[in-house]
């Protein structure tokens, strides 16, 4: 998504509920298989040319795809233009995440989706009260629910299908453009996110809530059960997983509807916001093999990893920069080492500082500072922002009277 600072033009997305027909609807199936083969066979051919040193790109990628669809006449359904976006993206996502990193689209676990680039092929239209069209190219009309105007411009949209339903997500031109300073610009606040509370700041401020009830947890542990008992690529085993992924696109919807208000909230009252640069993708990382001589440990890290994607970090921090365009809010992330045992009073590190997971209390002699321990990381997470937190537990202006613990891990564990 593009934007620039300073009073410059910010391009939005807006999702709406499509009503296909049975026509459009195995359009749009078959449209979302072309581009995962188009995909997984431009990602092959790339490994291919990079095991043998050679580089390959978009350009030749896409002269081959015209000669393919000569020799094969079935990509000839799809628009020209969707499957070449769908070369541009494997093409950015090997740049920014390398060739033999990007995955594999599977055609059990991926969900179909394909974009039309070209924004003045695409005509937006209002029925009535609740419903409005989008014409899009080869799949003519298509019905779909008015939530919210587009507001500007469309330059592309977006198909994909998720729980069972198809959406279109439309990028407009909004005339949004970012402050160049907030309303309020010497305000600031650290936000610590956790495996209990999803957010909590420096303020004081608790954020959080569930994004499943007990009742889908039973029901989708009772799915998990008839999945198991199926048979690979039967009609059963599709109708479970679908039942499964409904009730997970529910949870889904939940937190990221938590993430965009918090993210709204935190940003409309502050200049900066301030988060531990955690590498999540790393911290949820399988234990599988590292541990395999200790099963407790192994389960116990299982959990964890639930529990921290279950809260949706990476997503509170996408949603924190989307904001943050709208109201000139910067968002800086911090290094995490030691902010959970550090007393944000005096300075002092000790991981015996946190008497619980909640309640933290300073043990420097002369200190005592009593406070919610993730409140206390907040405030050490905010007052770092623009300071380096050395190996010897510099803070600001404070300094710890004790050297940080040798032999622990770099990363601070989640509270």
């Amino acid at each position: 998504m593009l934007f620039r600072v300073g009073g410059v033009l910010v391009l939005s997305g807006r999702r709406y509920r499509l009503r296909l027909t049975a026509v459009q609807a195995a359009m749009c199936e078959e449209f979302g298989n072309m581009c995962r083969v188009v995909w997984n066979t431009g990602l092959e051919q790339r490994r291919q040319y990079r095991q043998r040193g050679v580089w390959m790109n978009y350009v030749p990628q896409a002269a081959e795809l015209a000669d393919a669809k000569r020799d094969h006449s079935w990509l000839t359904a799809a628009p020209s233009h969707v499957l070449q976006q769908t070369l541009k993206d494997l093409d950015r996502a090997c740049q920014d995440h390398g060739t033999f990193t990007v995955k594999w689209r599977s055609k059990t676990r991926w969900a179909p989706s394909f974009r039309f680039p070209a924004g003045n092929l695409i005509t937006v239209q209002r029925l009535g009260r609740k419903w409005g069209r989008v014409k899009l190219p080869k799949l003519g009309w298509v019905t779909f629910r008015w939530s919210r105007p587009p507001g500007g411009e469309t330059r592309s949209a977006t198909v994909s299908r998720k729980g069972g339903h198809w959406f279109v997500s439309l990028l407009v031109d909004d005339q949004a453009t970012t402050p160049a300073q907030h309303a309020m610009p010497d305000t600031a606040v650290g936000v610590d996110r956790g495996v209990k509370v999803a957010a909590v700041t420096s303020d004081g401020e608790f954020f959080d809530r569930p994004f499943i009830t007990a009742g889908e947890t039973v029901r989708y542990r009772r799915l998990q059960q008839q999945l198991a008992r199926t048979k690979k690529g039967s009609v059963n085993r599709a109708r479970v997983r679908a039942h499964m992924n409904k009730i997970m696109g529910r949870v889904t919807d939940r937190r990221t509807d938590f993430c965009a208000v918090t993210a709204a909230l935190l940003t409309a009252k502050s200049a900066l916001v301030v988060l531990e640069d955690l590498k999540t993708r790393n911290m949820t990382a399988s234990a599988s093999g590292t541990l395999a001589a200790f099963g407790s440990r192994v389960v116990q890290k299982r959990g964890l990893n639930r529990a921290i994607l279950d809260k949706g970090w990476h997503r509170l921090e996408l949603a924190l920069t989307s904001a943050a365009r709208y109201t000139g809010t910067r968002v800086v992330k911090v290094n995490p080492a030691y902010t959970s045992q550090r007393c944000a009073a005096c300075g002092f590190v000790t991981e015996t500082n946190r008497d619980s997971q909640a309640v933290f209390r300073c043990k420097a002699a002369g200190c005592g500072h009593t406070a919610h321990a993730d409140v206390n990381a907040a405030i050490n997470i905010k007052h770092a922002a623009g300071h380096a937190v050395s190996a010897c537990g510099d803070l600001g202006n404070s300094r710890s009277v004790k050297q940080e613990p040798v032999g622990r891990a770099t990363g601070r564990t989640p509270s």
